[in-house]
């Protein structure tokens, strides 16, 4: 998307950047919307506006090694797992999870769209787990990649001496 004003994404632009995304560890997860930080050349701090269909949820329950994520619920209601409590809630609710984080998941529980602002820190390198699927993903740069936890192997530092 080529604009006039590069520190400036207009609410048009928002809408017509959106995109759809489900995560593959849900088969319930669909959500729409647009990482706007980017389109104003953050680099360092990520920035989405998203919405979850009634019905839907957002990704999949994860917790953050690395990156510390915050949302802001601007519209509709919804359920937030917090480290294995559900959560009611609904617009003007914040929720935020210092890394390292408790799993965390959110999933829309009303009759409309569940809106919200989501944020964090963009680091080089993150790992996440996805404690109910006994997977770690570990991220460098924009590559991704997950792993069993059954097929980690542990290792101790060894002296040079």
């Amino acid at each position: 998307m080529t604009r006039e004003e590069p520190n400036l994404i207009r609410a048009k632009d928002i809408v017509e950047a959106e995109e759809s995304m489900s995560h593959p560890l849900n088969e319930n997860s669909h959500v729409i919307g647009t990482r706007m930080s980017s389109f104003t050349g953050l680099s360092r701090v990520g920035v989405s506006i998203v919405r979850i269909p009634v019905g839907k949820e957002s990704f999949a329950y994860h917790s953050h090694y690395c990156e510390e994520e915050w949302l802001y619920i601007l519209s509709g209601v919804g359920i937030a797992e917090i480290d294995g409590e559900e959560h009611d809630v609904a617009a003007g609710d914040f929720m935020g999870f210092p890394a390292p984080s408790v799993a965390h998941h959110l999933r829309n529980s009303g009759d409309e769209e569940l809106v919200y602002l989501m944020g964090g820190e963009s680091s080089a390198v993150e790992v996440a787990d996805f404690p109910r699927h006994g997977k770690r993903m570990v991220r460098r740069g924009p590559v991704a990649e997950l792993f069993d936890f059954s097929a980690a192997q542990s290792f101790a530092a060894q002296d040079d001496d």
